[in-house]
C-alpha cells in the first residue's frame, strides 16, 4: 500500500471577493462526501492529526505550586506542544506532554495572563481554549482593635457586619460562636450572601459575646475567623411597640440582576419588623413556576437553577406582618455566553471530494464566528479560491492532499469565547472489493434482488457487472447498477438465474455471484370475513403454497396488528399445519381484523380477514316512565349495544304487585326497533314495575334495569263474571257457579260477588241475593229441575260493576221415570250384520232433567244351534275371555232427541236381545221391553291353523283346525293347490272335502323335488269362507351327519353339525373308544339329526378318543383328545379297590330308585283323562293316528325319552345326555295336539316360535316348509353354560 500523502495548509495571500465566493458555493455539486474506512478493509496504520484530550481552565492561584496548566493531545506521529501568553510565545516547545508548570525562580505575578496551548504534528495544529490565570497573595486579616461590643433594646433590628478580606474568589461565610457552633437561622435571623448577619428583631436570648464571622477561601484552603462581636439585648423600660416591615437587604424598592444562561439565579429578600414579617414571592409578568423556582432559607431566598431565556423578567417579594407590608421589585436580565448549536464533523476525504464544515453558535448577544487553519486565522492565509466561508460555514471544493489540516471555529461575544478543532484528512487508499466471492443469492419470482459488490478505496473505485455470457448487466432492462456498486434486478424470474461477475475498472480485481430464483410464496386461500355467534368456534383459513426447496415456512397470525401466540396452556387459539387458525369460544373482544403471514427464509406473503362476533344485544338503557295517569303511563328507553347483530324489536315486560297473586314478570307487548316510547295501559289498584329487553337474530338481551314503580288508584269493577250457570247435582238444590274475575280485575279493595236468583216461571217472585267471595253458591229447597233466573254482580269498596244480564239455570236433576216404547228392529238387506232400531220418545216431564239421549243395550245369547258344543267349549278355552264378554254385551249411546239408530258389527248366525233406555246427567231410566232377533248364516271365517306331515317323499298329510267363526254350520272344505316352479305358479288343482267333521287330508304322488302352495277354505250354506294359504313340500329320507365340528373340554366334547335341508329326522348314536386304556366301544343315547348339537360327557381329561357314527355297512370316523394333563396307565388302578366297587354299587342303586320314581310320576302325568280324550275324538270326528305313523315317530326317540317328564328332565336323563331337554333347544321336537288333546306326532327340526298361524300366514316352521332356514349352529344359553367351564 503506498504511503498516505498529506500536506499542512497555511500561508498568506489576497482576499477573494464575497460575491465570487457566493457564486462558487452555489455552483458546487455534491458537498461533504467524506469517507469512512470499513472494519473489513485491510490497510496499514494510518497517520492521525493532533486531537487535544485534556486542557486547562481559568483559575486563581495563590502560590507557584498552584500553577499547573494541563495540555494533552493524541495523534500519529505524537504531537509537540507550545504555549502562547498574551499573544506571545511563552516558553520552549514541549514534547510528550504539554502541561505548563511554574519555574520556582520566577515571581508568582509573572504567570498572570491569558494562555493558549498549540499541539502540532505533520497533519496540522490543534488549539486549546483561552485560559485566564489570576495570581493573588494568600488573604490575611488586618489587625483590629479590641472586641466590638453592642447594646440594644429588645425588639429593635440590627445587622452584624462581616467584611472579609477582598479576593477574586468570593469566600463562603459561616457565623459561629466560640464553640464552633453555627448561629441558628430562622425567619428572624438570616445570613445574607454579602456575609452579614441580619436580625429582624432582637430578643434577650440573642445576647452573646462570641458572634464570630468565619471566611472560608476554598482555593487558598484557608479559613479566616474575625474578631468576636459581643451583643447585649436589654429589656425595654416601656411597652415594646410593634412596627411595620422595612427592607434590610436589598436596600430600596427595586434592584437589577444580570445572569448568564445556565447559571444559578439567587434573589434575597431580608426584611425587619415586629412581629417578624412573613415573605411571599411572585413573578409579575407570568406565573411563578413551582418546578423551576425553589423558595429557600425560610422564604428569604428565591433560587432558579440552570437559568434560561424564559426566566428573564420581573419578580417581586412582599414582606408582611400585622402592622403592614413592604415590596421589593427585581429586574432579571438573562444573557448567554456563546454555545454551539451545530458542530463540524471530523472525517477523512478522498481527493476531489467537496467538504462543508458547519459551525453555528448562539449567545446573547449574538457571537461572532471566525475560522482558523492550524491556529492561523483564515484571513491571514494565502488566497485560495477553493476555500470560502458563508454564514459561518467553511466550504472546501475539490480537496487535495494539501488541504489536510486542523481547522478551528471560534465564537466570541462579550461574555466568553469558545473554540472547536476539526481536522480534515485527505487520503489515498488502494481499491478493494469487500464482498465475499462466490455468494449464492436465493430469491423468489417477482421480487427485487440486489447482488452486492461492496468496494472501498480513495479515490472511490468504479465497478462494472457482467452476466454469465460476458455481456454487460446494464443491457438487461430489469437490471440497474446502483451508486454503491451493487446490481439491482427487478421482478426476477427463472430466466435471471445464473452466474454474475463484478469487476473493478482499471484493475484485475473481480468477484462472482450466483443467483437462484425459486417460486414465490403465495397465499392461495386467504382468511374469510366471518360472522360468528358468541360462544362458538371460528376457523380462519390461510392455505398457502411454498417452493419445495424452502423448508419450514413460519405462520404468524395477528389480531389488529398484534401477534397471536398459541400455547399449550391456552386453548384460545389453535394453529393447524395448513395455516388455519381456530379461535375457541369466541367472545365480543375477539372481534377484529385477523391477518396471517407466511414467511420463509426468502420472502413472505400476507392476507387478512375478519371475525365479527355476534351476540345477544346489550340491555336497553335509561328506562323511565312519564305522563302518569289513572290507567296508563308512558315508558321511554334508549338502545343498548347491538353486539354486531341489528336489533329488530323490543319486548316490554311488566311486573304487577298487589293486584295479582303471582308477582312475576310477564311480556306486555313487542314493538319495532324504531320505537323507543310506548303508552302502557294499566289496571286500577295495582303496583307496576317495567323493564325492556332487546331482540336480535341471536336472541333476547338481559333485561334492563327496572323503572321506578307506579301505583294506580282504585276504581269500581269494570265487568261482571262470565259463564254464570247452574251445575246442580242433587234433586232438591241448585248450585250457581261462574268464572271468577282475575284479581287484576278487582280494581280495588273489598271485592265481593252478589248473587241473585228467582224462579223463571211468569214474572216470578222477588229476587233473592247472597254476598260471597267466590263460587259456588248452593241454594237449597228448590225442587227437582225447576228453572231459575240467575245473575252475579261484582262490587268493591269503590262501587259496583254495570248491571249484569240474567241467565237461565235449573235446580238438580233426577233419573228418568219412563222407558221408551214401541221398540222395532228392521233388518237391512244390504248387510246381514246390520239392523235399524226405532223407538218412541219418552215424555219431557218423565225425564226430570235435560235429556241427553238414549242407550241401546244389546246382548248376544250365542249361536242359533248348539251343535259341536264341546268343540265350542274348547274353542272358548283358548280365546280371550275378556274379549268374549265385550262381544256378548254392547251398549250404544244415541245423543240428543234421535229415536232411531243403525246397529252394526253383529255376528252371523247368532241370537240377540235388545232394550232401550233414556238417560240424563243423573243416570238411566228403566229399560224398555226386551226385543229378540236373530242373524242369518254367513260365509265362514279362515281356518284356525294349517300344518303338514310328510310320511314319504311323495306324500303329504294336511291337518287343520276349524274356523274360530264358522258363521253357520260347516258343510265341508275346498282345497286348492299348485306346484311352484321358479317363482311362477303351475295350474291349480281342486279337491272338494264334503265331510264336515274331517280335519285332515292326505295327498299322494307329489314331486319330492317341488314345493307346493296350498289354499284351504271352509264352507257352509252361505258360501265358501276366507282361505288360509301356506307353502309346503315333502320330506326326504334323513341321514346322519358326515361333517362334525368339535369343541373339546376336559371331561366332555361339544359336537355340532348342519342338518340336511328338507330331511326328516334320523335317529343315530355316537360310538367312542378310549385309545389310551383300550376296552370296549361305548355308545351314546339316540340323537336326532335335526337337533344340530350334542354334548358327549363323562370323558377322562387328557385322553385320546376315537369317535364313530355307524350307518349300515358304512361309518364316519374322527379322533380327538380331551384337555388336561395326559394320564399314565397305572399298574393297578383304583377301580380294582373294594371301596371303589362299593361306591359304584351304591350309586347304581340310587339311580335305579330314581328311575322307578320317574316312571311312576310319568304314568300319573297328562293333560286330559282318557275319558276326555275319547269324548273329544267322538265329538270332533278326529281320526285316530295310523299305527305306522305313530311307530315312525317312536323310532326317532328312545323309550327313556318318551317316558321322561318335561318338567323334571334332570332326574330321568342319562349322564351322557345334555343337561337340557331337546324341547329346550332351538332345533327340537315340536309336539302338537288336536282340539281334544290327542297327540298327532308332528316332529320338526325347529320349534314354532309364533304359535298358530293366522290368515294367509306362511305356516308353522317345520321340515315340510321349504322356506325354513337351515338350523342354527349357535347354542342356547343353557348349552353355552355347559360349554363355558370346558
Amino acid at each position: 500500500m503506498p504511503p498516505v500523502r498529506c500536506q499542512p495548509a497555511d500561508g498568506r495571500g489576497q482576499h477573494v471577493p464575497l460575491l465570487h465566493l457566493l457564486l462558487l458555493f452555489l455552483s458546487m455539486g455534491r458537498i461533504d462526501g467524506y469517507i469512512q474506512i470499513p472494519d473489513d478493509y485491510k490497510y496499514n496504520d494510518l497517520k492521525k492529526p493532533p486531537n487535544i484530550t485534556n486542557q486547562a481552565v481559568s483559575q486563581t492561584v495563590f502560590s507557584l505550586d498552584d500553577v499547573n496548566l494541563a495540555c494533552e493531545a493524541s495523534g500519529d506521529p505524537k504531537p509537540s506542544f507550545r504555549w502562547v501568553k498574551d499573544g506571545k510565545q511563552f516558553g520552549e516547545v514541549l514534547l510528550g506532554s504539554g502541561t505548563l508548570t511554574a519555574d520556582k525562580t520566577n515571581d508568582l505575578w509573572f504567570y498572570q495572563g491569558r494562555y493558549r496551548c498549540y499541539a502540532a504534528n505533520e497533519l496540522g495544529t490543534a488549539v486549546s481554549d483561552v485560559v485566564h490565570l489570576t495570581t493573588e497573595a494568600v488573604p490575611t486579616l488586618p489587625k483590629e482593635k479590641g472586641q466590638k461590643q453592642h447594646q440594644f433594646e429588645e425588639g429593635v433590628s440590627t445587622v452584624l457586619i462581616c467584611n472579609p478580606p477582598k479576593s477574586s474568589v468570593t469566600p463562603k461565610i459561616h457565623w459561629m460562636d466560640s464553640q464552633w457552633r453555627h448561629i441558628p437561622q430562622s425567619e428572624r435571623v438570616t445570613t445574607s450572601l454579602d456575609g452579614n448577619l441580619y436580625f429582624a428583631n432582637l430578643l434577650q436570648s440573642d445576647s452573646k459575646n462570641d458572634y464570630t464571622c468565619n471566611a472560608h477561601y476554598i482555593n487558598a484552603s484557608i479559613i479566616l475567623p474575625k474578631e468576636p462581636i459581643s451583643m447585649s439585648v436589654m429589656p425595654s423600660n416601656s411597652v415594646v411597640k410593634n412596627r411595620r416591615p422595612r427592607m434590610n437587604h436589598p436596600a430600596g424598592t427595586k434592584s437589577s440582576y444580570l445572569i448568564l444562561k445556565g447559571q444559578t439565579l439567587t434573589l434575597e429578600c431580608i426584611p425587619e419588623g415586629l412581629p417578624t414579617p412573613e415573605v411571599y414571592w411572585e413573578r409579575k409578568d407570568s406565573p411563578l413556576s413551582s418546578t423551576r423556582a425553589k423558595i429557600l432559607n425560610y422564604n428569604r431566598t428565591l433560587q432558579i437553577v440552570n437559568v434560561n431565556e424564559m426566566d428573564d423578567g420581573e419578580y417581586e417579594c412582599t414582606a408582611r406582618n400585622s402592622q403592614g407590608s413592604i415590596k421589593h421589585h427585581y429586574i432579571v436580565t438573562v444573557e448567554a455566553a456563546p454555545y454551539w448549536t451545530k458542530k463540524p464533523e471530523e472525517h477523512m476525504y478522498a481527493p476531489g471530494e467537496n467538504v462543508k464544515l458547519d459551525c453555528h453558535a448562539e449567545g446573547i448577544p449574538t457571537p461572532n464566528i471566525t475560522w482558523s487553519i492550524n491556529g492561523v486565522p483564515l484571513s491571514g492565509t494565502d488566497l485560495e479560491p477553493r476555500r470560502s466561508v458563508v454564514s459561518g460555514t467553511l466550504i472546501l471544493s475539490e480537496v487535495q492532499y494539501s488541504d489536510t489540516a486542523v481547522y478551528q471555529c471560534e465564537a466570541t461575544n462579550k461574555h466568553a469565547t469558545i473554540l472547536l478543532n476539526t481536522h480534515v484528512h485527505v487520503v489515498e487508499l488502494p481499491p478493494q472489493i469487500l464482498t465475499a466471492d462466490g455468494i449464492v443469492y436465493r430469491n423468489t419470482t417477482g421480487s427485487t434482488v440486489i447482488l452486492k459488490c461492496r468496494t472501498f478505496g480513495s479515490p472511490r473505485p468504479k465497478v462494472d457487472w457482467e452476466i454469465f455470457d460476458s455481456s454487460p448487466a446494464v443491457s438487461n432492462a430489469k437490471m440497474s447498477q446502483m451508486a454503491n456498486g451493487n446490481l439491482q434486478i427487478s421482478n426476477v424470474s427463472q430466466e435471471e438465474s445464473g452466474s454474475y461477475t463484478c469487476l473493478v475498472r482499471d484493475s484485475n480485481i473481480t468477484i462472482s455471484a450466483v443467483l437462484e430464483v425459486l417460486n414465490r410464496t403465495k397465499i392461495v386461500a386467504p382468511p374469510q370475513h366471518l360472522r360468528v355467534i358468541r360462544g362458538n368456534d371460528a376457523v380462519l383459513q390461510c392455505k398457502f403454497s411454498v417452493d419445495h426447496q424452502l423448508k419450514h415456512p413460519t405462520i404468524q397470525w395477528k389480531k389488529d396488528g398484534h401477534k397471536i401466540a398459541a400455547s399449550a396452556n391456552d386453548d384460545k387459539y389453535t394453529e393447524y399445519p395448513n395455516g388455519s387458525l381456530k379461535v375457541t369460544d369466541v367472545q365480543i373482544q375477539d372481534s377484529g381484523e385477523y391477518s396471517c403471514e407466511i414467511s420463509t427464509e426468502l420472502d413472505s406473503d400476507d392476507a387478512s380477514g375478519s371475525i365479527t362476533v355476534q351476540d345477544k344485544p346489550g340491555a336497553p338503557l335509561s328506562v323511565e316512565i312519564s305522563e302518569k295517569r289513572e290507567r296508563s303511563v308512558t315508558m321511554t328507553w334508549m338502545a343498548g349495544d347491538e353486539n354486531n347483530s341489528p336489533v329488530f324489536e323490543y319486548i316490554i315486560e311488566m311486573k304487577e304487585e298487589q293486584c295479582t297473586d303471582a308477582s312475576t314478570w310477564r311480556e306486555y307487548e313487542r314493538v319495532h326497533q324504531d320505537i323507543k316510547q310506548i303508552e302502557i295501559h294499566l289496571q286500577p289498584f295495582c303496583k307496576y314495575h317495567f323493564r325492556v329487553r332487546a331482540v336480535n337474530e341471536i336472541g333476547n338481551s338481559e333485561p334492563s334495569s327496572e323503572s321506578e314503580s307506579y301505583i294506580t288508584p282504585a276504581a269500581k269493577p269494570d265487568m261482571n263474571p262470565e259463564n254464570v250457570t247452574s251445575v246442580s247435582t242433587d234433586p232438591n238444590s241448585m248450585i250457581i257457579t261462574w268464572k271468577e274475575l282475575d284479581r287484576r280485575e278487582f280494581n280495588g279493595p273489598g271485592f265481593k260477588y252478589k248473587v241473585y236468583w228467582r224462579q223463571a216461571s211468569g214474572s216470578g217472585p222477588e229476587w233473592k241475593d247472597s254476598v260471597v267471595s267466590g263460587p259456588p253458591l248452593i241454594v237449597n229447597d228448590t225442587g227437582t229441575f225447576i228453572p231459575f233466573e240467575i245473575k252475579v254482580l261484582a262490587f268493591n269498596d269503590e262501587g259496583t260493576a254495570p248491571e249484569p244480564v240474567a241467565k237461565l239455570g235449573y235446580s238438580g236433576e233426577d233419573i228418568p221415570l219412563e222407558a221408551p216404547s214401541g221398540v222395532m228392529i228392521e233388518e237391512l238387506p244390504s248387510n246381514k250384520t246390520v239392523v235399524r232400531v226405532r223407538w218412541s220418545p219418552v215424555s219431557r216431564e218423565s225425564v226430570r232433567g235435560h235429556l241427553l239421549g238414549y242407550k241401546i243395550h244389546l246382548r248376544r245369547k250365542g249361536p242359533r244351534t248348539h251343535f259341536h258344543r264341546r268343540l265350542k267349549k274348547r274353542w272358548l278355552a283358548v280365546n280371550n275371555r275378556g274379549q268374549e264378554r265385550d262381544e256378548e254385551r254392547r251398549v250404544l249411546k244415541v245423543y240428543g232427541n234421535k229415536v232411531e239408530e243403525v246397529v252394526s258389527g253383529l255376528q252371523y248366525y247368532s241370537n240377540y236381545t235388545l232394550t232401550v233406555t233414556a238417560f240424563n246427567s243423573k243416570g238411566e231410566g228403566p229399560h224398555s221391553d226386551p226385543h229378540h232377533f236373530s242373524t242369518p248364516e254367513g260365509a265362514p271365517g279362515p281356518l284356525s291353523d294349517l300344518y303338514f306331515e310328510s310320511l314319504s317323499g311323495t306324500q303329504i298329510t294336511l291337518r287343520w283346525q276349524t274356523p274360530h267363526k264358522p258363521n253357520g254350520v260347516i258343510t265341508g272344505y275346498l282345497l286348492q293347490y299348485q306346484e311352484i316352479v321358479d317363482g311362477n305358479s303351475s295350474p291349480r288343482q281342486v279337491e272338494s272335502i264334503d265331510l264336515p267333521a274331517v280335519t285332515e287330508f292326505t295327498m299322494d304322488n307329489l314331486d319330492p323335488q317341488s314345493r307346493y302352495l296350498f289354499n284351504l277354505r271352509a264352507r257352509n250354506s252361505a258360501g265358501v269362507g276366507e282361505p288360509i294359504i301356506k307353502e309346503g313340500a315333502t320330506m326326504l329320507d334323513g341321514e346322519p351327519p358326515s361333517v362334525i365340528n368339535m369343541t373339546v373340554g376336559e371331561t366332555s366334547v361339544n359336537l355340532s353339525w348342519v342338518p340336511g335341508d328338507r330331511h326328516r329326522n334320523f335317529a343315530f348314536s355316537f360310538h367312542y373308544l378310549n385309545k389310551v386304556s383300550g376296552g370296549d366301544w361305548e355308545e351314546s343315547e339316540l340323537v336326532n339329526s335335526t337337533q344340530a348339537f350334542y354334548q358327549l360327557q363323562g370323558l377322562e381329561p387328557g385322553t385320546r378318543y376315537h369317535l364313530q357314527i355307524r350307518t349300515g355297512n358304512t361309518s364316519h370316523d374322527w379322533d380327538f383328545q380331551t384337555k388336561g394333563p395326559e394320564l399314565e396307565e397305572l399298574a393297578s388302578g383304583f377301580a380294582t379297590q373294594g371301596w371303589f366297587i362299593g361306591l359304584i354299587s351304591a350309586v347304581v342303586l340310587i339311580l335305579l330308585v330314581l328311575l322307578i320314581l320317574c316312571f311312576i310320576k310319568r304314568s300319573k302325568g297328562g293333560k286330559y283323562s282318557v275319558k276326555d280324550k275319547e269324548e273329544g275324538q267322538a265329538e270332533s270326528g278326529a281320526r285316530p293316528l295310523k299305527d305306522d305313523a305313530f311307530g315312525e315317530y317312536r323310532s326317532l326317540e328312545s323309550d327313556n325319552e318318551e317316558k321322561r317328564s318335561i318338567s323334571q328332565p334332570s332326574v330321568c336323563e342319562s349322564k351322557r345326555s345334555s343337561n337340557d331337554s331337546l324341547a329346550d333347544y332351538g332345533d327340537s321336537v315340536d309336539i302338537q295336539f288336536n282340539e281334544d288333546g290327542s297327540f298327532i306326532g308332528q316332529y320338526s327340526g325347529r320349534r314354532d316360535a309364533q304359535g298358530h298361524a293366522g290368515h294367509e300366514s306362511s305356516g308353522a316352521t317345520s321340515p315340510l316348509n321349504p322356506n325354513m332356514p337351515p338350523p342354527s349352529i349357535s347354542f342356547p344359553n343353557s348349552v353355552t353354560g355347559i360349554l363355558g367351564p370346558n
